[in-house]
């Protein structure tokens, strides 16, 4: 789905991005994790095109985007969900869903998925987004890029500043956009059987399958998330791996030096 080569970045004569490649698969989650200043964030508007390459390629559905604008990657699928949120705080939380219909046929309606993932959404669409709480926010800001219909979500630090009862919503949502089987039984065994997590997943596989780049510092939800891990040190990947063989490579303890 999304294959970068060489990928090198600079801050003045600051080497930030070094030589980064890897790839995203279709239908999994791919974990990128870090701790802060080693250039994750520097490589999402990389990709995002909000900050050019030094040099590199980035290929998205086999077309390259290196220098692509930041529109015409999202309109060919790219759905990003910053750091921070970055929801419109003056806009109801219908107005900021509807913004993520900017790149798709006039008339276009918020997909169902997104009020079947997050019911807290649909019972506040007339309250502004700056009076809802961090973690509503969060769900405000997936809503809105999934309401894009991505082939491609972009996560950075979803769990940010977000209650954990929030982050085990968030955590199921991921699960089953990527379309994951190995949902957990003991905590959402109930919640699978809700009527509208099973439309949602009805919904998922019939509009196709959809890569997730998760950038992640909290390791206990990135591990249990991932098909596939990266870790970054100084605008490197260090280790790489199965998202299963985490705790076996020593990832948490990497992270922590």
């Amino acid at each position: 789905m999304l294959q970068v080569d060489n990928l090198n970045q600079y801050y003045g004569g600051s080497h930030i991005l070094r030589n980064l490649s890897f790839e995203v698969p279709m239908g999994q989650v791919t974990a990128l994790l870090g701790r802060n200043g080693v250039g994750k964030t520097t490589l999402m508007k990389c990709l995002m095109g909000l900050v050019p390459a030094r040099n590199g390629t980035m290929v998205f559905c086999g077309q390259d985007i290196t220098t692509a604008a930041p529109h015409q990657r999202v309109s060919q699928g790219i759905g990003y969900v910053p750091q921070g949120r970055e929801i419109f705080p003056r806009l109801t939380v219908e107005e900021n869903l509807l913004m993520g219909l900017a790149t798709q046929p006039r008339g276009s309606k918020i997909p169902d998925l997104v009020f079947d993932l997050f019911p807290v959404l649909k019972s506040m669409l007339g309250r502004r987004g700056g009076d809802l709480s961090g973690g509503q926010q969060q769900q405000l800001a997936i809503g809105r890029a999934l309401a894009m219909n991505p082939k491609i979500l972009i996560l950075d630090e979803p769990t940010e500043g977000i209650q954990p009862s929030i982050i085990k919503d968030i955590g199921r949502a991921i699960r089953i956009v990527a379309q994951q089987q190995r949902l957990e039984t003991s905590t959402s065994r109930a919640v699978e059987q809700r009527e509208e997590v099973q439309h949602a997943i009805r919904q998922v596989a019939e509009s196709g399958r959809v890569a997730i780049l998760l950038v992640e510092q909290y390791y206990d939800f990135a591990r249990d998330l991932a098909d596939h891990y990266l870790l970054m040190e100084r605008g490197e990947i260090i280790m790489r791996g199965r998202g299963c063989n985490m705790d076996q490579d020593g990832v948490r303890e990497a992270l922590a030096v």
